[in-house]
Formats: structure tokens, C-alpha cells, sequence
């Protein structure tokens, strides 16, 4: 069976688990993989950068995100920003009383928040690990579906383990996701230092 949409998918796995009673529960398990995967992954095709307006102290990051892998500001020339913990953060606003150009930056919740607190207008590139463009009967594919399916297949499977109980299949299934996401990042690691240029998708931050 082909194994490139959401359809397929869905199909694959009700295949797999031969469980008439779990159709309508396997739309969960691949959402519940999904999730999985975004604690797990961290490839160069989830980078994307978000154009930012700084003039507050606290700004939105933008709904996709997930970790962040650089910020700065298109001041002349670029300020790279430096990343703090929150509570080195609050240390190093408590010592800065006056508005200024930020310098540092933490992400607090859904928010950014640099110090010092602008005096003006500042814009600003993020550039971040984004969530995954989820799969539905609207969206059939992404790009991680059409590169590693079986991470999919695997990691929904794995999500049935609530209804399978001791299915002697499960540890197979956990073993064969985890490689899979191994060597996916594996892969990924190796293409960054083999000289390729990296492209990252815009956006606007929020």
C-alpha cells in the first residue's frame, strides 16, 4: 500500500492494528504521533524565520513555534541577540533601568521578551524550529509524511498502545520509530556540515 497521504495513512494503520474497533480513534492516534514527533525532531526542514517589529518589551512568538535558533536585529550594523534564561533575564533588567537597544532576549511562555526595553522601533529576524503542518482531510501531506513515512506509520501505531495493552507488537513498533527518528536526525546533521546551503521559509511574527 502507498503510504504518501493522510487517506493512506489512516488506511496503513487500520491495516496494521487489524482492529475493527479502532477506525474512528486512529485521526487521535496520528494527531497524538504528530505531537510526539515535535518533542523528538529537530531537522533542518522545520527552520523557518519570522520577520519581527520589536517595540515592547514583550512580543507574540509566532503560533508554530518551537524552539528558537537565532534572533537579531536589521539595526547597521545586525545586533545579534543573545539568549538568557528567564531568570538571568530578570537579573539583567533589574540592572538596566533605561530604554535602549535590546541585547538580550528569552522566550517567557508565548512570548519574546528582550532587555533592554526598546526606546524605539526596532525590527528583528527570528529564526525557529516550527511545529508541524499537521495532517488532515484538508492537509493530506507534509513534508515529513513524503521523506519518512515510516515515522509516521511507526509513531501512530504507538500511540494505539493505550487500547492494545500487551500486544507483543508494541516494542517492535517503539523500537522501529525510535530508529527511524534517530536516523532521520542523523541524516539531517550530516547534510548541515557537508558544505549544502540551508533555506529557510519566511513568516511574519505575530
Amino acid at each position: 500500500m502507498a503510504l504518501t497521504t493522510y487517506t493512506e495513512l489512516k488506511a496503513s494503520v487500520a491495516d496494521w492494528l487489524v482492529r475493527a474497533d479502532l477506525t474512528a480513534a486512529i485521526p487521535d492516534f496520528i494527531s497524538l504521533a504528530e505531537a510526539q514527533i515535535e518533542r523528538n525532531l529537530r531537522t533542518r526542514q522545520m527552520i523557518v524565520r519570522a520577520d519581527a517589529l520589536i517595540n515592547t518589551e514583550y512580543s507574540a512568538v509566532p503560533e508554530n513555534f518551537l524552539e528558537t535558533r537565532s534572533f537579531k536585529l536589521n539595526t547597521n550594523p545586525v545586533t545579534p541577540m543573545q539568549f538568557e534564561t528567564i531568570d538571568s533575564l530578570d537579573v539583567l533588567a533589574s540592572r538596566t533601568n533605561a530604554a535602549g537597544k535590546p541585547i538580550y532576549f528569552s522566550i517567557v511562555g508565548t512570548q519574546i521578551r528582550v532587555v533592554p526595553a526598546p526606546d524605539t522601533s526596532y525590527t528583528g529576524e527570528l529564526t525557529y524550529y516550527s511545529k508541524l503542518y499537521k495532517l488532515s482531510s484538508s492537509n493530506e501531506t507534509n513534508w515529513l509524511l513524503t521523506s519518512s513515512p515510516d515515522i509516521y506509520l511507526y509513531g501512530s501505531l504507538l500511540q494505539a498502545a493505550p487500547y492494545l495493552q500487551d500486544d507483543a507488537r508494541i516494542s517492535v513498533w517503539s523500537a522501529l520509530y525510535l530508529a527511524g527518528i534517530e536516523q532521520l536526525q542523523l541524516a539531517d546533521d550530516r547534510s548541515t556540515t557537508s558544505g549544502g546551503s540551508l533555506t529557510a521559509r519566511a513568516r511574519t511574527l505575530g
